[in-house]
């Protein structure tokens, strides 16, 4: 649909009649031309004639440029068919630990080691194309916490730049507290009832200012509910050439699952553990169930500006305007004037 945005910029149309009729013309000098013989009286008739062609043809130029200016200063928008706006959901962050210790291979898929951070991105990236009615974010903390993405209904581009994260991108230690405090930044404008955060680590925490206790304990007053999970084998077994019975390790032994359990249950969320990434798939087939709630609805129109084609037509007849002005200034007059001569 066609709309403009400032449409009382039509009442300057007239604007230039209205000069016209009401500004005082300015005064020209007269000039006389002296017929002595009837001949010349036909080409002066015929170049009267042209006159008053070529009169038009400019005050039909300048007419249709002061319309096509106004038009465009009006603002013209093409306004799209109305998109419906998902109308429950939730606000939920994702906090993803993308520190050094992400690397730890004791991940079994189909007989392979794979690191902690690949199973993470295949889980977390199914998770995401399910949640179709949540704006979803994307928090990655190392030493560091940064918001990667902000709350979003493009679930697409959220799991982008998930698939995109690089172990260390964020420093080698852990910041849980940053990444909390970080999350309840991006969350304490959103509907109460609606603020969640996810956070996965394989860690305790070694970086950062605040420390996780301290930034649950703000989460719960800003009413943020987060669920934590730690992720990580309990035990794997390193074999090598001079010890082929190998020697028995908990990869794990650095996790604090003391204080993510803590963190949930402050701000009554659930803690989850994920030994392997079976465990982690259900685990998020579980957050998957969480209820939505309901908020407003809300409408999208797509609106595309068109102002532009009149300011175009305007510049180009503007353009042809002033040539036909120069070529008429320079081109030969159809007759020669003869002046000074008196019949005798």
């Amino acid at each position: 649909m066609l709309q403009f945005d400032w449409p009382w910029v039509f009442v300057l149309l007239p604007l230039p009649l209205l000069v016209w009729r009401f500004c005082p013309r300015a005064e020209q000098s007269p000039s006389a031309l002296m017929v002595p013989f009837y001949q010349g009286l036909q080409p002066i008739s015929e170049r009267g004639q042209d006159s008053l062609a070529g009169k038009l043809i400019n005050l039909v130029l300048l007419l249709i440029i002061w319309i096509a200016l106004v038009v465009a200063a009006a603002r013209p928008q093409w306004l799209g068919e109305p998109i419906d706006l998902p109308t429950s959901g939730r606000d939920l962050l994702m906090a993803v630990d993308i520190s050094g210790s992400m690397d730890t291979r004791d991940m079994i898929v189909g007989g392979d080691n794979l690191d902690r951070l690949t199973v993470v991105k295949y889980v977390v990236g199914e998770f995401v194309k399910r949640r179709h009615q949540d704006r979803l974010g994307l928090i990655l903390f190392g030493t560091n916490a940064y918001l990667q993405a902000p709350l979003t209904f493009d679930r697409e581009t959220v799991n982008t730049l998930l698939q995109e994260a690089q172990l260390g991108f964020a420093g080698e230690k852990t910041a849980i507290g940053e990444a909390i405090g970080l999350a309840i930044k991006r969350l304490q404008d959103r509907p109460e009832s609606s603020r969640v955060v996810i956070l996965l680590t394989d860690g305790a925490n070694t970086a950062g200012t605040v420390a996780p206790l301290q930034a649950a304990e703000l989460a719960k007053l800003a009413g943020v509910k987060i669920y934590t999970i730690g992720v990580g084998a309990d035990e794997i077994t390193m074999r090598s050439l001079f010890d082929p019975r190998g020697r028995t390790l908990n990869p794990s032994r650095d996790l604090d699952e003391e204080t993510l359990q803590k963190i949930a249950d402050l701000t009554g969320g659930s803690y989850f553990r994920a030994r392997n990434p079976q465990e982690l798939v259900e685990i998020y087939a579980e957050l998957d169930k969480l209820e939505p709630t309901e908020q407003d609805a809300q409408t999208f129109r797509p609106v595309k500006a068109l102002f532009y084609w009149p300011m175009g037509i305007a510049l180009l007849l503007s353009a042809l305007w002033a040539g036909i002005r120069l070529l008429s200034a320079f081109l030969p007059q159809p007759f020669a004037t003869t002046r000074g001569v008196n019949a005798q």
